[in-house]
């Protein structure tokens, strides 16, 4: 059965970016628009990985991966932070909300695969 990926990003263009490399290695991707609908879909699905964009509405993606790494059932699922947010500040942030990697975008479809393959 194909590893399960959950990439969270209010943007259509970046959320077809980030899926299109995991699909084309065989991933089974789900999708979500904000980062309520992400933890939710996260609780739900348990996901092997998920790729959690910052800057969202409803609630961002510091507030998803921290709610995400509390909860039992995915305190363990890899999380990466993939987002325009590239300060060494905001790196730092995202680390201490939970995050196992913190990419920046533009990104290579390469480097997401790489961070990937890290979990999976």
């Amino acid at each position: 059965m194909a590893k399960r990926i959950l990439v969270v990003d209010d943007s259509p263009t970046q959320l077809r970016l980030a899926t299109m490399p995991l699909v084309e290695k065989g991933y089974t991707v789900l999708t979500a628009t904000n980062g309520e609908e992400g933890l939710n879909k996260a609780l739900a699905e348990k996901p092997d990985l998920i790729v959690l964009d910052v800057v969202m509405p409803v609630m961002d993606g510091f507030q998803a991966c921290r709610k995400i790494k509390a909860a039992p059932e995915t305190q363990n699922t890899p999380v990466i932070m993939l987002t325009t947010k590239s300060q060494k500040a905001d790196e730092f942030w995202g680390k201490r909300q939970g995050a196992d990697v913190y990419l920046t975008k533009p990104f290579e479809p390469e480097d997401l695969l790489a961070a990937v393959g890290q979990f999976l």
